[in-house]
């Protein structure tokens, strides 16, 4: 007995007997069908399953099967336009819904901010996650602020500066960063940043409304006399810094300019909010120690996340301050969420003490630079004119100019059409950009992809 095709010359019948008959009407019997098709009985009751799922028929213990009621039609469309009045002016917000879209299946993705799935440690996570899951303390409820060992974990990475009481687990970077944003600053204030800089941190402030002002940026990190500058014109209290491997440039803050940068902060009075997200994401020699680990009298707000270097599911960070600040970024957060689930930070917890977080480190980096150098391989073959001026020595992206008569969201239209993803520069400023960009993410694709993923950019490039 063929039991697909059993299976279908029941479903068939039903289907007929059910568009046909009134709602209520008993169907035949399980054996009766049985009977009539040679099926089984399990091939039946897996019929029946099939359309009762499909809202046609409904299976009622011990009187059979009926033919199930039907959804009364609606005697007009839904009126929606009510809403337009209630929501008010259109907020921002599409720009990060590209920059996290999932790409076509038969695309090759530049873009994204997290590792490729090849590149996440999802066994020793995975394992992780079920031993906490195991332990009844973890489902309890633990101090709001997070696990006291988790929160000596990151304290005890940032440094001298913070101590494990200093800081509160996050469910994930952007959370941490929207939350410190709300509580160091009221709609209206400035927020300075450098120029171009995190895509997600634009959004949050301008979702808290915040007046952004950019601070030129180049290969060695924000310029300091420009930021001098920008404290002196605006009275901003706050400073939003990517000090390694800023996305989507990848500059890192040079030693020079270090200092420079925690002196204007310090004569401003102010607060540099550090988002240290590229920490383990170093490809090439020694990262340098955050600016919080020089940082005595508490200017620095810190966070660092455990997503992008880890998978984009341990939605796990920290963020802290220290002295008043840091009761008041508490505070923050306790009215966002209260707190993060225990299973999630006991599973971080237990995997970044494990050996499996340094091994799962070296390769990376070793993964890192082999897809980095088979793009920028890539790049000099299809496209040397845009080969970026400084190779990043981490993170996870290049930054590349166009032509000035290039239209960068254009190329990125092209480009998905040629069935390569990359993301345009220009969200990545906060005011009219100086130059048309690109960001193209090496983490995204396997090495022996990128010559290919180059060559469809080259064709995008020169359609145009």
């Amino acid at each position: 007995m063929n039991d697909g095709n059993a299976a279908a010359r029941v479903i068939q019948d039903l289907r007929a007997r059910a568009t046909a008959a009134e709602p209520g009407t008993r169907l035949p019997s399980v054996r009766e069908l049985t009977a009539h098709h040679r099926a089984s009985p399990v091939t039946v009751a897996e019929a029946i399953r099939h359309l009762a799922a499909e809202g046609l028929v409904e299976a009622r213990s011990g009187r059979g099967t009926f033919v199930a009621p039907r959804a009364a039609p609606a005697h007009h469309a839904p009126d929606l336009s009510w809403q337009t009045v209630a929501l008010g002016p259109r907020r921002s917000g599409d720009e990060m819904q590209a920059l996290l879209a999932l790409p076509p299946s038969n695309a090759i993705a530049l873009s994204g901010g997290y590792l490729d799935a090849d590149l996440q440690p999802a066994a020793a996570l995975g394992a992780a996650l079920a031993r906490a899951a195991r332990q009844p303390a973890s489902w309890q409820r633990g101090p709001a602020e997070g696990r006291a060992e988790l929160r000596a974990w990151f304290a005890q990475q940032a440094g001298s500066g913070l101590r494990a009481d200093d800081l509160v687990i996050c469910p994930g970077g952007q959370a941490a960063l929207s939350s410190a944003l709300r509580a160091f600053a009221a709609p209206g204030d400035t927020l300075l940043v450098e120029s171009p800089t995190y895509l997600g941190a634009l959004a949050a402030a301008h979702a808290a409304g915040l007046r952004v002002v950019p601070v030129p940026a180049d290969d060695q990190g924000v310029r300091p006399e420009h930021l001098a500058a920008a404290f002196e014109r605006t009275g901003a209290r706050l400073f939003y810094c990517q000090p390694l491997h800023a996305n989507p440039t990848g500059a890192t803050l040079s030693a020079t300019r270090r200092a420079e940068v925690a002196r204007s902060v310090r004569n401003a009075g102010a607060f540099l909010l550090e988002d240290d997200y590229a920490r383990d994401l170093q490809i090439d020699g020694d990262a340098p120690p955050p600016l919080a680990a020089a940082d005595p009298d508490g200017h620095v707000i810190y966070l660092r996340s455990l997503t992008k270097s880890a998978a984009p599911g341990l939605r796990v960070a920290a963020i802290g301050a220290r002295g008043p600040a840091g009761a008041r970024l508490r505070s923050t957060r306790l009215l966002d969420d209260f707190f993060v689930a225990g299973p999630l930070q006991q599973a971080a917890y237990e995997f970044v003490t494990s050996p499996s977080w340094n091994r799962h480190l070296r390769a990376l980096r070793a993964a890192l630079r082999s897809r980095r150098e088979s793009l920028l391989a890539a790049l000099a073959r299809h496209l040397p004119e845009l080969q970026p001026p400084a190779v990043p020595r981490g993170g996870l992206h290049l930054w590349l100019r166009l032509p000035d008569t290039a239209d960068d969201v254009a190329v990125t239209r092209a480009a998905a059409d040629e069935g390569v993803i990359v993301f345009p520069g220009r969200p990545w400023y906060a005011a009219e950009p100086p130059a048309p960009h690109l960001r193209l993410t090496y983490a995204a694709a396997r090495p022996e992809q990128m010559d290919e993923a180059v060559r469809r950019l080259a064709a995008a490039i020169r359609a145009r």
